[in-house]
């Protein structure tokens, strides 16, 4: 069984990494010299870590027997 709290506890700090990745681009793309590929990398983190947040929400909601 899952405990609720870690996995809440779990998604504020993988929202908060998700927002804090944000910024890191938001100042990368206002840097002309600032390596492509690291921001692709920074990209695809998110993108991992937006599957994650949405993997933990669905374990917090009840399986209902139809």
């Amino acid at each position: 069984m899952i405990d609720r709290e870690q996995v809440e506890r779990r998604i504020e700090a993988l929202t908060l990494e998700h927002r804090d990745l944000d910024e890191v681009i938001y100042h990368l793309h206002e840097i002309p010299t600032a390596d492509r590929l690291h921001i692709q990398r920074i990209k695809k983190r998110k993108l991992v870590i937006k599957d994650m947040i949405a993997k933990l929400r669905d374990q917090l909601i009840p399986d209902l027997d139809a």
